[in-house]
């Protein structure tokens, strides 16, 4: 079984992680935070979630789970914390930015399965959703959305801990809006499961397009399907293809580029190579064919881009996620004919977003 430590002490954690020495000193606001620094704080959500009704009752897995999201979930106040032109301090984006230190940590440093380390990357995405939650244009949308994404019980629990390990007036009123984000999550039938579609197209409707209802099946057409790889150089691509899709055509922004001679740093010619891929793209769309979007396509917004163009033409669309171990990477990299710098892709990792359900209506993980 996957542990981020062997124990829970925290002396012990702090000694071995870099990244939780690096919280103490990093203020937050006494309003919110009386407790004192970061690492304070984190070292109370810790304790409270080891205390925590029905945490003795999960299974080790999921303990472990929350344990390590325990850790990570303000990670990135190092980066994020600034002190406004009233005084008062605060860290924006703290959670978004700690899903991919979380995600990076959890595949170099210390090495987790697959669905353990994106489980553990969503619960720091989302730890404060439960305390805002009615706070968002659409409360029904966030909290389905993140039902997609995390375990909503371990969300719970995760959250409950975090107002647990703070000092401040309010603790009692965050509390019960934890309490009353459970009742929402059981009301809205979203409760220790992602929350259920009429269909894969109507779930991808539901999140894309305005005024969509969750329970609508639109009509699906299975003329065509347009397949989008998304992986990290050197995670297998080209041998996915050949043992999957081996008559499809494939559409290679990368391919395209090393035909035309084409640097990968030339901003120019890579905007010219991006316009015909594209409209190479249409050509097959257009005529109704299948083919594979070939590219590593690791941020969500290139992704969303495509798969609404694909859409726009009536075709299916499937996102395919490959993932290798980290050090298998490095050397399946090195192996190919045209592999990246190690620096390249190290920054690649920083920067990926693994892909969610309601991306597109069909998604997959393959994970080796």
């Amino acid at each position: 079984m996957w542990t981020i430590h062997p124990n829970t002490n925290w002396e012990e954690l702090r000694e071995r992680f870099a990244w939780l020495r690096a919280l103490e000193g990093i203020p937050q606001d006494p309003h919110f935070h009386a407790e004192g620094d970061v690492a304070v704080h984190t070292r109370l959500v810790l304790e409270a979630l080891l205390e925590l009704e029905g945490f003795a009752d999960l299974p080790p897995e999921q303990q472990q789970l929350l344990i390590a999201a325990a850790l990570l979930h303000d990670v990135e106040k190092v980066s994020t914390t600034i002190r406004e032109a009233n005084g008062r301090i605060a860290s924006p984006g703290h959670a978004r930015k700690g899903e991919f230190t979380a995600r990076r940590l959890l595949y170099r440093s210390i090495p987790a399965p697959f669905a353990t380390k994106e489980a553990v990357a969503k619960l720091v995405r989302h730890h404060g959703l439960p305390l805002w939650i009615f706070e968002k244009p659409d409360p029904r949308k966030a909290l389905f959305k993140a039902s997609l994404e995390v375990d909503l019980s371990l969300l719970v629990l995760l959250a409950k801990a975090d107002v647990l390990g703070r000092r401040c007036a309010d603790r009692a009123e965050l509390y019960y809006r934890v309490e009353l984000f459970r009742a929402f999550a059981e009301e809205q039938g979203c409760w220790r499961g992602p929350r259920r579609f009429a269909s894969d197209l109507g779930r991808y409707r539901y999140f894309h397009r305005e005024a969509a209802e969750p329970d609508y099946a639109p009509y699906e057409c299975d003329c065509f399907e347009v397949l989008l790889l998304s992986a990290l150089p050197g995670t297998g691509k080209a041998h996915f293809l050949r043992q999957h899709y081996a008559d499809w055509p494939v559409v290679s922004l990368d391919a395209l580029r090393r035909k035309q001679r084409i640097a990968p740093t030339d901003k120019r010619g890579n905007g010219r190579v991006i316009q015909q891929v594209k409209e190479l793209a249409r050509t097959y769309l257009r005529r109704r064919q299948s083919f594979v979007w070939n590219a590593t396509n690791i941020s969500r917004q290139l992704r969303a881009g495509l798969i609404e163009l694909f859409q726009s033409y009536g075709a299916r669309s499937r996102i395919v996620y490959l993932e290798v171990p980290y050090t298998q990477l490095l050397r399946q990299n090195r192996e190919r004919e045209f592999p990246v710098p190690d620096k390249v892709l190290e920054r690649m990792i920083d920067r990926l977003e693994v892909h969610v359900a309601w991306e597109a209506p069909t998604v997959e993980w393959r994970v080796y």
